[in-house]
């Protein structure tokens, strides 16, 4: 037998040994650990849509320009700029040095980005600390995507991402909730904005627990031939969820399928059959779905004060009380997560944010305003969980996190233009306009998934990639 059989052979017993293990409270429990990392980000990223108000109160952003971007739009643009060179620049990196190191190295550079920027007195180095931490952010929901991938269960893979995110939009409600409490006060002479900035680098505190309870992916270490340490890996896995099952043996490992090992991949394979028509595929989806949910959630506040002619504080509120129906998206598809194919799940999630959005539109009164902002969101939310676990599916390990970053950038791009398109639609069609764009990139949504998407569901990763 040949050292390349022999390699292979034990790659396959290990990947066999990690996808036969039931879902016990030590797999929960890293899934937990590495949503943490992402709660602090999501806290970061979703604080831009409530924190953009009072900048513009407190004249930082006046005669702030950079080209064709001026004002509150220069801060939203450096955001996601930000996003953009983080997944599609650097989201390699996760490759090359492990997913581990990067989730560590990540968090503490977007941290630490957000902390500095929240001291700053002028509207062009804010807007500079925030393109900076964007970068850490879009690093860090790359490489957390493709860990959890890599390190949970074949049949637990849709529930894991969906509680996932439901830890992580947990942040939603708080950042709104202090937003409310904050952006219109002054605590001991600080602008409130500030403090709800500062807030959101806690993160870097947890950070070393963060890492101490979490492996690398034993999936990554054989690509890179550290067959010892993934199988010391696997191994303390195993037994932390043996213990869990009180002495009860686990499952038999089934034969498994093994990727050809490299220690790095190529970009050029994504342009390869059969990832040609995927990347392709999840390039139109990611520009086209942040119409919808950003799109919705980073206006929602304007919206709703369009709608009914409120003032900015209580247009906070009940943006606030639509966030709260954030988490609980994910939470309800942890129920069918694992019982139907992604894909079709994330077309029911377009089609129902562009249904309930065109209603969203018809309405006058507040009650009615709430109920469709909240169907909106969990549909969004639904959308957001599925396809952050259907992305890291679709690709080789070797090349999982490029892939990702590579083809989840065009959200980024597509977010930054979506902001003005937005803002136009509103001014000249109003609401209505809004909304009947956001259905039309639903649309858009439907067909490249229904039409182009594999199906994934119970399948092990290395199946899917050949």
């Amino acid at each position: 037998m040949t050292n390349t059989m022999v390699n292979q052979d034990t790659a396959s017993a290990i990947l066999a040994r990690l996808d036969r293990l039931p879902a016990t409270r030590h797999i929960w429990r890293l899934v937990t650990l590495l949503s943490l990392g992402g709660l602090f980000e999501f806290y970061d990223l979703f604080m831009t849509a409530y924190v953009t108000p009072a900048l513009v109160k407190a004249g930082l952003l006046a005669q702030v320009a950079v080209g064709i971007f001026t004002g509150p739009a220069l801060f939203v643009a450096a955001t996601f700029t930000g996003l953009f060179i983080g997944t599609s620049v650097f989201s390699f990196v996760a490759d090359k040095c492990g997913r581990r190191a990067i989730f560590t190295f990540s968090l503490l550079f977007y941290c630490a980005a957000t902390l500095i920027m929240a001291f700053q007195n002028t509207g062009l180095s804010i807007c500079l600390w925030r393109l900076i931490a964007g970068i850490g952010i879009g690093v860090e929901l790359v490489t957390i995507d493709t860990y959890i991938a890599e390190l949970v269960p074949k049949h637990v893979r849709g529930r894991a991402f969906a509680f996932n995110q439901v830890i992580q939009f947990s942040a939603v409600p708080i950042v709104a909730f202090l937003s409310y409490l904050l952006v219109p006060a002054a605590p001991f002479g600080i602008d409130g904005w500030r403090w709800v900035v500062a807030i959101g680098s806690v993160g870097a505190l947890f950070v070393w627990v963060l890492r101490r309870g979490v492996p690398e992916s034993p999936r990554w270490l054989l690509q890179q031939g550290r067959v010892a340490e993934a199988e010391a890996v696997t191994a303390a896995i195993e037994a932390r969820v043996a213990a869990d099952l009180d002495g009860a043996p686990l499952p038999r490992p089934a034969p498994h399928a093994v990727e050809r090992t490299e220690a790095a991949g190529r970009f050029a394979e994504i342009w390869q059959p059969p990832f040609r028509t995927r990347t392709v595929m999840l390039m139109v989806f990611q520009f086209f779905q942040t119409f919808g949910f950003y799109g919705f959630s980073a206006w929602v506040p304007t919206l709703i004060a369009q709608q009914t002619g409120i003032d900015v504080r209580a247009s906070l509120l009940y943006s606030f009380i639509i966030a709260i129906a954030s988490p609980f998206g994910p939470l309800l598809a942890m129920g069918f997560a694992d019982t139907y194919e992604r894909k079709w799940q994330l077309v029911a999630a377009a089609g129902g944010v562009g249904v309930f959005g065109v209603l969203f539109s018809l309405q006058s009164t507040m009650a009615l305003l709430i109920v469709f902002g909240v169907l909106i969101t969990l549909c969004n939310n639904v959308l957001s969980n599925t396809f952050h676990g259907y992305q890291t599916e679709l690709f080789p390990t070797r090349v999982r996190a490029r892939a990702v970053g590579f083809t989840y950038s065009f959200s980024r791009v597509s977010t930054v233009f979506a902001s003005f398109i937005i803002g136009f639609f509103l001014q000249t069609a109003g609401t209505k306009g809004v909304f009947g764009l956001i259905a039309f990139a639903m649309l858009m949504v439907v067909l490249s998934i229904g039409m182009f998407g594999p199906r994934t569901r119970d399948l092990e990763l290395e199946q899917i990639s050949t």
